[in-house]
């Protein structure tokens, strides 16, 4: 499945069906010896009473994170393509905390990803005290960065021209930066006009993605704190465009966009 680019293979883990250890993951989400993918999607059988599922993501390199806003399009999808609930509300549990996720009419999915963590220990990120930007050190130079967790921390750094902006180089420096202990997404965003905005995104464990669900929640909370963005606002990603609501700190972070089947199969492990 994919959406906006950013690709999965998922699969139905419930009825105590077993779940792939990392070096299976790795080899699913290998594009050459594999069948190729962003992150595996796993749907199990809940755990805590009121969830309708339980949704765990793993990145390329086997690692499990606790939060995937595209992915959870896809969860969305594939339970109802699949027979596995007939309900167009969705409640799954995830390691980044509850998520409401709701088929509409025209087949888009949205989610509602619960209130952004914005403080330094929740993200987690080590800073003396919660501020808009942090000051952050990077092989000798200072960048700023807003600091946002949406279930999975997030780095956002405003850039002038998102198409120049240097994704693949400092991506991974402030990614796997000392002051995020949990590693960091870090979103590179140019801000056209209040209600519209374009990113790139270096993810964890994966790299630059077409699109980045998480991302782009992490990057309008960021530039409604920044003052710079509107309650609704449309995120420009390399994959397409999705729609971010985030009215104030407390409220629900609320996303959509599509997600499409791309084939099924078999693989044998």
């Amino acid at each position: 499945m994919q959406g906006l680019g950013n690709d999965f293979v998922v699969i139905d883990a419930t009825g105590g069906r077993p779940v792939p250890d990392a070096a299976t993951i790795r080899h699913l989400a290998d594009r050459r010896l594999g069948v190729g993918c962003d992150q595996v999607l796993i749907v199990e059988d809940p755990t805590i009473k009121g969830f309708d599922f339980r949704y765990r993501i793993f990145n390329a390199d086997g690692s499990e994170v606790e939060q995937c806003g595209n992915g959870a399009r896809c969860f969305a999808r594939f339970v109802r393509e699949h027979g596995l609930t007939g309900k167009d509300h969705i409640r799954v549990q995830t390691r980044g905390g509850p998520l409401e996720l709701q088929i509409e009419d025209d087949g888009q999915v949205t989610v509602d990803m619960g209130p952004p963590r914005l403080e330094p220990a929740e993200i987690p990120f080590e800073a003396p005290a919660r501020a808009p930007r942090y000051p952050l050190e990077v092989e000798g130079r200072t960048v700023e960065i807003g600091a946002v967790s949406m279930g999975n921390p997030h780095a956002v750094l405003e850039v002038p021209d998102v198409e120049r902006a240097p994704v693949g180089e400092l991506g991974p420096l402030i990614g796997r930066h000392p002051r995020f202990p949990q590693g960091a997404n870090v979103g590179f965003v140019q801000i056209e006009a209040p209600d519209r905005i374009r990113l790139r995104v270096w993810e964890r464990g994966v790299g630059e993605t077409p699109a980045c669900g998480t991302g782009a929640c992490a990057a309008v909370v960021a530039g409604r704190i920044w003052g710079r963005l509107d309650r609704r606002v449309q995120v420009r990603l390399p994959g397409g465009p999705l729609v971010v609501s985030w009215d104030r700190e407390g409220s629900p972070v609320l996303m959509t966009g599509p997600a499409t089947t791309v084939f099924e199969g078999w693989i044998e492990l």
